[in-house]
């Protein structure tokens, strides 16, 4: 296992209903971040397909499934570089059409995560919630979950990936005008509060009605950022994180006077059971 770890968040902007355009572009982008020596390469939410379709239908022609073309391609570029790779696409399985990204290393799928919390906003508005429990992934180069945007709103998301091990999370994101705040201080909370490596990566430009901000950044286990997009053009950013600052969850400020545990020190035994309509029981 190694310990540091080298993580490109890839901030692009997705052309809509340009599937064929988009898989050029991040291919480019793959091959650039690999020269540069990272490890992870990371794409925004919906990277091959775009994201702000007024209907189903109109998306239909250009979800795919998993395994598929899409996966195919990036299987490739992670046996030729030797880097691991997570992008978003919609998905299609059956009569089941998902917001998805994938993690992709040179043995091909290692997992896949459906976005579970969906907006009212562009093709989240039409397709279905997701329908698996999150996961994390062991890896050559660290343990990995996945979640998209929205889900980052949602402390339990990034709580019960810690808890089952993650060093990394990842956020693909498609972070609109008017959600700054997501970028400059909840992922910040996210990785502080659970003592893990965070990645978001999102998107830029104008897509019909909806300007998007970029913001990506490599946010370490204290809740700092390590690299960070200054504006909304489409860049690289490159951070080095710790895999072994994230394992160890003691954080002593002064040994034997001062210690904490934001995993161990938990009592769940007395947080407020709540029900399925969200209110505390009494």
């Amino acid at each position: 296992m190694v310990d540091t770890i080298k993580i490109a968040a890839v901030q692009i902007e997705p052309k809509l209903m340009q599937n064929k355009n988009n898989l050029d572009n991040i291919i480019s982008n793959i091959k650039t971040a690999a020269a540069a020596g990272a490890q992870l390469v990371v794409f925004p939410e919906c990277a091959l397909t775009g994201y702000m379709f007024t209907s189903l239908d109109e998306a239909l022609p250009y979800m795919e499934t998993i395994p598929g073309l899409f996966t195919d391609e990036l299987t490739k570029q992670a046996e030729d570089l030797n880097v691991y790779i997570i992008a978003g696409l919609l998905e299609k399985d059956g009569d089941k059409h998902f917001n998805t990204s994938v993690l992709i290393g040179q043995e091909g799928i290692i997992g896949k995560y459906r976005k579970i919390h969906l907006p009212f906003l562009g093709i989240d508005r039409f397709i279905d919630k997701g329908d698996q429990p999150f996961k994390v992934y062991k890896t050559a180069i660290g343990n990995i979950g996945m979640h998209i945007c929205y889900d980052c709103n949602f402390p339990e998301c990034a709580r019960v990936m810690a808890l089952l091990g993650a060093d990394i999370l990842v956020l693909p994101t498609n972070w609109p005008q008017g959600r700054q705040r997501i970028a400059e201080h909840v992922v910040l909370c996210r990785a502080y509060e659970n003592k893990v490596n965070f990645v978001a990566a999102n998107r830029i430009g104008i897509e019909r009605n909806a300007k998007f901000i970029g913001l990506s950044r490599i946010i370490d286990t204290r809740g700092d950022i390590v690299a960070a997009a200054l504006d909304d053009g489409e860049q690289i950013v490159y951070g080095h994180v710790s895999i072994t600052e994230a394992r160890q969850k003691q954080v002593i400020f002064k040994a034997g006077e001062f210690e904490i545990n934001l995993i161990a020190d938990r009592r769940p035994e007395f947080y407020v059971t709540i029900t399925d309509k969200g209110r505390p029981t009494e």
